[in-house]
């Protein structure tokens, strides 16, 4: 019996959904993981079902804002609305929502590590029975962003490295025993400039991630995101998790599986072996991380980490705004 791509991809990976749309996660479920980020989540809340979302997530944070330290109305609404978001997807996983933290605070330590011990309170604040072993933060690779990760890992806190674009990134994630990184196979640009693509997609920076990892016996798991076809996808199955839109879930879903048309990378790299991995050294010293990722394809790769901060700082700014109004 002919199976799908989508059914094909779930005996190889594990499948997360890229949506905060409780119906994708219902028809196309069950998955793994859902993550999410403040674009997903802006696109998402502005469609007219949500208004009620929007004044309760209001009200909490109008009733909880004393309670907590140096945040703002709106951003504290943005938090509760997005965990208010994820929360009807969770009985279609298995796994963990997964929550990016403020993209403003992308270069303060001490501001993600805050902001991530807030999603914890209040996800059990909206759900006090929820369990927070369920919650996964989403933190930019930044170095500053790492080094939170580091520490909230170390308080049983589970981390995801986003905007992931370098080895050097991924190295230091599995040193701090990141619980996953989500290597961005296409720079994020290309989800919101129509016609632009990126050249020079990072496939081969997720099969390098997870052969690393399984070299150094490191927990951390790779979910490649940012794709843009079907194509793309089929080159990952076999990475340990994948994340897919809800367009490319469908497409997935109605389109037969063919060994000999949609090939893996992980195939490949299965009969190559390990013997070429690139190590690193002297990363968890501050300049020479910063220097490594600097350098890394002629600073390419660093562009692309700051591009995706911007656009996703721009949709922080759009959901206050949403928040201010309410």
């Amino acid at each position: 019996m002919p199976t799908s791509l989508l059914d094909h991809f779930r005996t190889r990976s594990q499948v997360d959904c890229d949506t905060l749309d409780q119906q994708v996660a219902s028809s196309l479920g069950p998955f793994v993981d859902c993550t999410s980020n403040q674009a997903i989540a802006y696109l998402e809340l502005i469609h007219t079902q949500h208004a009620d979302l929007l004044k309760k997530a209001s009200a909490i944070a109008k009733d909880l804002v004393a309670k907590e330290h140096d945040i703002a109305i709106p951003t504290l609404a943005v938090d509760i609305a997005m965990i208010l978001l994820a929360l009807p997807i969770l009985p279609h996983l298995s796994g963990c929502m997964h929550i990016q933290v403020n993209p403003l605070h992308s270069y303060s330590t001490w501001a993600i590590i805050a902001n991530a011990e807030r999603i914890y309170r209040l996800s059990q604040h909206i759900v006090p029975e929820f369990s927070p072993s369920r919650i996964c933060i989403k933190i930019p690779s930044t170095w500053e962003g790492l080094q939170a990760c580091r520490i909230l890992e170390s308080k049983n806190i589970k981390t995801l490295a986003t905007t992931l674009f370098s080895m050097e990134q991924a190295a230091l994630a599995g040193k701090y025993d990141c619980t996953y990184i989500a290597p961005y196979v296409n720079e994020l640009r290309v989800h919101f400039d129509h016609g632009y693509t990126d050249e020079a997609p990072n496939f081969q920076l997720c099969v390098d991630a997870q052969r690393y990892y399984a070299k150094h016996g490191q927990k951390t798991m790779v979910l490649p995101a940012s794709l843009t076809s079907i194509e793309e996808c089929m080159k990952l199955a076999g990475a340990d998790h994948i994340t897919i839109s809800p367009p490319l879930l469908s497409r997935l879903a109605d389109t037969y599986y063919d060994k000999t048309t949609y090939p893996s990378l992980y195939d490949v790299e299965a009969v190559n072996g390990s013997s070429d991995i690139e190590e690193f050294d002297d990363l968890e010293v501050e300049e020479k991380f910063r220097l490594a990722f600097t350098r890394r394809d002629g600073g390419r790769q660093e562009v692309k980490l700051v591009q995706a901060i911007n656009i996703f700082c721009d949709f922080q700014m759009k959901l206050e705004k949403m928040m201010e109004v309410i």
